[in-house]
């Protein structure tokens, strides 16, 4: 397999997109896959308006068609519905290619938070996008129904997985020395500050101890102007992430719009217990494992966090693995090119569903 791999997502965006991009890419070879990637690394690009850490890439159908045959493709896969992921898709259209896609982000709440665009139209143009695709990846069996719902086809699972090696509890002489002296409890939180993760939620919240935060992004002053007092450390990254993790007393999810949330298996793997509201992703990863706490209010959900056994929350991660994402990953493209290209199939309906592997 000569995959294709064609994301608007990558560095130096730090998100759970570009992370299980690159977690596929390395267990490619390990899979007989000869990862092929287009990146806005490989175009001209403008940063996007408020936010300049998204790239938009200059690209067009002509300029990937021009890359064509040089890269000579076998499988494609789309991971966004950006530029190139447009670009990308019009070209398999024109070539008759059969392609996969993955939905990772909810633009229309997105859009939504930053915009009067109505989300019935965002979904429409969504629906639209992976409809030429013969299977569109989702991460959780509560989006796979939600999509279901709005009329979304050929749906097929792709689950995360987390680096235990890494994410894990620590000895208290490898814990982070910036919350050394912070009061306790520590409730932590980890992600893009931006608008749609609804950081202002877990800030606002009265609860003992300090509210640490854990990222960066266009959000950050207001974000830091609204609490003054929480702990802002800046984006990080490897082992100086894990050790905070691991240093914390309870997570705190308060996103309403994540279609899955990586950070919450890296917080169970390190022995942090979860807190978040009961919607798609803490439903999936968290609702019935005892791992964490699931409440309408958030507050209720922190506080009774403290009382979950760390050991379990470690015992839930080492469910996940990027082994078994990996091999989710390929085995649905394989199984999705075998059918051949939507947009040209005149014998299967547009809405069959798929089996999923696993």
């Amino acid at each position: 397999m000569r995959l294709l791999l064609a994301t608007d997502a990558w560095h130096p965006q730090v998100n759970g997109v570009v992370r299980s991009i690159e977690r596929m890419v390395e267990a490619g070879a390990g899979l007989g896959v000869e990862p092929l990637m287009l990146t806005p690394a490989d175009f001209a690009s403008l940063p996007m308006p408020g936010y300049r850490e998204i790239r938009l890439s200059l690209v067009t159908r002509s300029r990937v068609l021009a890359r064509w045959d040089r890269l000579a493709p076998t499988h494609v896969h789309i991971a966004t519905e950006g530029p190139i992921g447009h670009a990308v898709r019009a070209a398999c259209l024109s070539l008759g290619q059969a392609f996969t896609t993955s939905y990772h982000t909810r633009f229309p709440e997105y859009l939504a938070a930053r915009a009067p665009v109505p989300e019935a139209w965002s979904y429409a143009w969504l629906r639209r996008f992976h409809a030429a695709a013969s299977g569109t990846m989702v991460s959780t069996p509560s989006l796979e129904r939600e999509l279901t719902g709005r009329g979304f086809p050929r749906l097929m699972r792709w689950t995360r997985g987390v680096d235990t090696e890494l994410f894990r509890p620590r000895e208290a002489d490898a814990l982070a020395s910036a919350l050394a002296d912070l009061p306790r409890p520590i409730f932590l939180s980890v992600g893009r500050l931006a608008v749609e993760k609804n950081l202002a939620a877990f800030l606002a919240l009265d609860l003992p101890g300090s509210k640490v935060v854990v990222g960066d992004g266009p959000d950050r002053a207001r974000l830091q102007a609204l609490a003054p007092e929480a702990h802002f450390l800046g984006a990080l990254t490897g082992e100086a992430l894990a050790r905070v993790y691991a240093s914390a007393d309870a997570f705190v999810f308060p996103s309403l719009t994540d279609t899955f949330g990586i950070v919450l298996l890296e917080a169970l793997a390190s022995g942090l217990p979860v807190a978040a509201f009961p919607v798609t992703g803490p439903l999936d990863v968290i609702g019935g494992t005892g791992a964490g706490a699931l409440d309408t209010d958030l507050r209720a959900a922190a506080l009774a966090a403290l009382a979950v056994p760390r050991e379990r929350c470690r015992a839930e991660a080492l469910r996940y693995t990027w082994a078994e994402s990996a091999r989710q990953f390929y085995d649905n493209i394989a199984q999705a090119h075998a059918l051949g290209p939507m947009h040209r199939s005149a014998g299967r309906p547009s809405g069959a569903p798929l089996a999923r592997p696993g």
